[in-house]
């Protein structure tokens, strides 16, 4: 009964996925009618006014934006179920202070090759540049250091050290540049091209395969180390996959995205509570559905509520997700 349940709600999910994800399409600056979105949609019809703004902007964006949801709630997942800790979130490792400082040296700090505008896909190079080389550091700590939560204060440290060196770079730099990097770092799903969402579809797909596959290990490691290497688990290894995996998945979103608050964090307690367990078989898949659905929904009301102006998404999202983890703090229902 349990099985066919979490199937239920998984069907129910992915059915609210769809209609989100036409709504989203189809709602903004310029209205285009659901039935008409579905049309251009499944007939490909690109030589009109709105099947132009539907087939070049919105859909790219949109497609971008539910796979990248999904990436943080998975990422949140891992990293929660591997520091047993329900206040973890994908970025903890500081990835995406990382990320951060790469982009304000190429921002601020004058790394932009002399171009006169920085090409959005630079900016994009720069931050993945920027959490893979803060990642390499975490993964060699984390081959010499037995304890989750010294490898969790070592990340703590990682991302004030990025901070620091972030925040000299803004004090020193010109008043219009740092305007351009604060919009960066409040995030956005804005400006996203096919070309972009193939690259995110490229290297994030398979880390969510990878990370699937790791269920078994998951499971096991939730009843402890100790049992899980009774389990046959290669800890040193497992440890190593967690840490590549939920680190690339959050710094290929802050590489296209910027940084993107409180999905990786909320989404993988709503899963737990809607889906009702803690198998990781059923949690990875509900964490991709409802990390989807929840970041298509904020994107719509950052696009919309102050249409023309478009809002930071993590405004949005942390509007969304920080009353959800108090109160699931308050009422103590959040378990691993």
């Amino acid at each position: 009964m349990k099985v066919k349940r979490q199937q239920g709600l998984s069907i129910f999910f992915l059915i609210m996925l769809v209609i989100f994800f036409v709504l989203n399409i189809g709602i903004g600056s310029v209205s285009i009618p659901f039935f008409e979105t579905c049309r251009i949609i499944l007939g490909h019809l690109t030589d009109s006014t709105s099947g132009a703004i539907i087939w070049k902007i919105r859909l790219p964006r949109v497609l971008s934006t539910l796979f990248c949801g999904g990436y943080l709630a998975v990422g949140g997942l891992l990293l929660q179920v591997f520091f047993r800790n329900p206040i973890v979130g994908p970025y903890v490792l500081g990835i995406s202070s990382g990320a951060t400082l790469l982009v304000a040296l190429v921002m601020l700090g004058g790394l932009s090759m002399g171009l006169p505008a920085i090409p959005p896909f630079f900016l994009s190079l720069a931050a993945f540049c920027g959490a893979m080389g803060v990642m390499a550091i975490i993964v060699i700590v984390a081959s010499r250091v037995k304890s989750v939560v010294t490898l969790l204060i070592i990340g703590l440290m990682m991302g004030y050290l990025c901070y620091a060196a972030t925040s000299i770079l803004i004090t020193f730099a010109e008043k219009e540049r740092v305007k351009g990097f604060v919009l960066w770092q409040m995030g956005s799903f804005s400006g996203f091209t096919w070309q972009e969402f193939y690259l995110v579809i490229l290297f994030g797909v398979p880390l969510l395969i990878g990370a699937y596959l790791m269920s078994k290990p998951l499971n096991a490691f939730l009843l402890g180390e100790d049992y899980a290497k009774t389990m046959g688990v290669n800890i040193r290894l497992f440890r190593f996959l967690i840490v590549i995996f939920s680190s690339a998945l959050a710094g290929l979103v802050t590489a296209f995205a910027g940084p993107v608050a409180f999905i990786g964090l909320a989404v993988p307690h709503m899963a737990r509570l809607i889906f009702g367990t803690s198998d990781n078989r059923a949690l990875i898949p509900g964490a991709v559905l409802l990390g989807a659905i929840v970041t298509v929904v904020c994107d719509l009301v950052a696009r919309t509520v102050f249409s023309p102006v478009e809002l930071p998404i993590s405004a949005i999202t942390s509007l969304f997700g920080a009353p959800i983890v108090i109160g699931l703090l308050l009422k103590k229902r959040v378990s691993i």
